[in-house]
């Protein structure tokens, strides 16, 4: 054989070597164990039947070297009412995941809890078990459960949720799609019911009566049904109470929060002599729209409200209604970079390319407070027309508006402009206030006339029957 040709073949046979060398990587695994972003994952209250939202925590590879995790394990396995997902793969157990140095995998927890018949809440406890060179580590996984009524309507299959008689208050109410008040029947709600509405879900008072009696102590609360703590001021979380042609209702001592439009009012049952709604003492808030909706002929009477942080108005009446609120907040300060007027009032609209003008009879606002961020918290359009009524009063109110309105039913009534009603804190919708043109800025000429306890404020302090009382929902 040729020597320089034998040279050559053990040079080339040394080069491929070196290069199969070069090209394995060698792993060199950890003996150390894993760290975890938080040793409990907490759901606060879940609704039986109900799934709740996602959560998470992470694991991680605090070590330069990679870790074979031999076996993530839900200790609960298929039983359990927690499901977990490791970095995009569902199962109750999974075994000889590798994680690099320095490196964190997610870990997402979800959990749904089955109907127990109880009205106490309920704790449900499972553990992820992570086994890491032969020693096992646990998160912990709680969830407070409980079991409510639960109203479901899903109108394009015909399942209707007729309510009527009396809601108890022993265990909350769920709404699905609606809970049905339906024609020339009637619901009474308790003091201290707890009413959770999924997302564009509503209390629907079609053609019947609504009785909604709260007490001081013990409101009826409307919320969205996610309980998490990251859900707390989220608006637009269902719709609200819609009220269609319904016979005379009424509300006391109930707090509305997060709705889309918190009070839905639409037409007026023509045999209606009185209020179509009369609601006293409540607070209504953050809702994505409005915070009351006066529609096409409704009539409302309220006093001693708090409606406040809405999304466009605190209170809209379009085409035309009447309205009657007395010692009332009424105000902005929604968080929308450009909000509407926190009271926006028309008698008109246009529908179908015609505008449809109706009447206001009675548009009266006294003892009220009309404030926010914005320049005009107090808007008004209207359309004189043959046949229409259009009856105004403004008295006694502390308006915020850059224009002073010189309509003969704001002149010569007591109202006061653009002086700042110092509030406690507005940042935190503490609304109260100790000093100010609020003090003594009523009349006694407007008394409080409906709920239970007439002639108090929302706090139950009693409203003096000299001439002087303040101005807004409460009384110092």
């Amino acid at each position: 054989m040729n020597k320089s040709y034998i040279y050559f073949f053990y040079f080339a046979l040394l080069v491929t070597i070196a290069s199969v060398s070069s090209c394995k990587k060698t792993t060199f695994y950890s003996t150390e164990n894993l760290s975890f972003s938080r040793d409990t994952v907490l759901f606060d209250t879940v609704f039986t039947t109900i799934g709740s939202t996602t959560q998470q925590f992470k694991i991680y590879n605090n070590n330069s070297k990679t870790i074979t995790i031999e076996q993530i394990e839900l200790m609960g396995g298929s039983a359990s009412p927690f499901r977990i997902n490791i970095d995009g793969i569902s199962g109750t157990n999974h075994a000889k995941i590798e994680l690099e140095g320095n490196d964190s995998l997610f870990v997402f927890v979800e959990v749904t809890l089955d109907p127990n018949n109880g009205t106490t809440p309920m704790i449900i406890e499972d553990q992820v078990r992570f086994r890491t060179n032969g020693k096992d580590q646990e998160v912990a996984l709680i969830a407070y459960g409980q079991d409510a009524y639960f109203h479901t309507t899903i109108f394009s299959q015909g399942i209707l949720d007729i309510n009527s008689g009396v809601w108890p208050n022993d265990k909350p109410h769920v709404i699905y799609g609606a809970a049905i008040i339906d024609s020339a029947t009637s619901l009474n709600i308790q003091q201290g019911t707890k009413i959770y509405l999924h997302d564009g879900a509503y209390l629907f008072n079609y053609k019947g009566q609504l009785n909604i009696e709260g007490s001081e102590s013990n409101p009826v609360t409307f919320q969205g049904d996610r309980l998490e703590a990251a859900y707390d001021d989220i608006s637009g979380a269902y719709y609200g109470i819609y009220m269609q042609e319904a016979l005379p209702s009424t509300i006391n001592y109930a707090v509305i929060k997060n709705a889309t439009s918190g009070i839905h009012m639409f037409s007026e049952d023509p045999a209606n002599t009185d209020y179509t709604l009369k609601v006293s003492n409540t607070v209504i808030q953050n809702c994505a729209s409005y915070g009351v909706f006066l529609y096409s002929g409704a009539r409302i009477k309220a006093e001693n409200c708090l409606i406040s942080g809405n999304g466009v108005h605190s209170l809209l009446v379009l085409e035309g209604g009447d309205f009657n609120f007395n010692h009332c907040h009424l105000l902005g300060y929604g968080n929308v970079a450009t909000p509407g007027a926190a009271v926006g009032i028309s008698n008109h609209f246009v529908r179908d390319n015609i505008d449809y003008i109706a009447s206001i009879n009675e548009g009266t606002i006294t003892n009220s407070v009309i404030y926010g961020f914005a320049d005009y918290e107090l808007a008004y359009d209207t359309i004189p027309d043959p046949g229409i009524a259009l009856n105004f009063l403004m008295a006694n109110n502390l308006i915020k508006s850059d224009d002073i309105f010189t309509d003969p039913f704001f002149t010569g009534n007591g109202n006061l402009w653009n002086i700042d009603p110092q509030f406690t804190d507005i940042t935190e919708k503490n609304f109260t206030y100790t000093t100010g043109p609020l003090r003594d800025g009523g009349s006694n000429a407007y008394p409080n006339t409906i709920g239970p306890a007439v002639g108090v404020s929302i706090t139950g302090a009693g409203r003096p029957t000299g001439p002087a009382r303040d101005i807004g929902t409460y009384e110092f």
